[in-house]
């Protein structure tokens, strides 16, 4: 497991587990650290399902959709994915109105997400 202000990060099985510390994700250092950290997980450990779960987050910025469309394109060359739980409806909004909501798979508990990809 590894904290930083900002992320912890889990695996349990086959899932890889980001969640975040603060109810605001917004653009400047503190995401590029966060870009880097997702980059370098994926690079190093190549995980198989990547959980990015946003329960508790309230606001991000449109470098947090950056950020995910970026992990899914480095995820999609190694037949990987990437699974969004917790997401409020608000925030879900967002990923409606850009179409970014047919692009990711959403689940309302990170439970219930590694429950579901543990089957597999």
């Amino acid at each position: 497991m590894t904290d930083c202000n900002i992320t912890k990060i889990t695996t349990e099985k086959t899932v890889t587990t980001i969640s975040f510390n603060v109810a605001s994700l917004t653009a400047g250092a503190d995401m590029d650290f966060v870009a880097r950290q997702i980059s370098e997980l994926i690079a190093n450990q190549k995980p198989k399902n990547l959980l990015v779960d946003f329960s508790g987050v309230k606001f991000f910025s449109s470098q947090t959709l950056g950020i995910l469309l970026d992990a899914k394109k480095k995820l999609s060359t190694q037949n990987a994915n990437v699974i969004i739980s917790g997401i409020n409806p608000q925030l879900y909004r967002v990923f409606k109105i850009t179409n970014l909501d047919k692009l990711f798979s959403f689940y309302p508990d990170a439970q219930s997400a590694i429950s579901e990809l543990t089957k597999k």
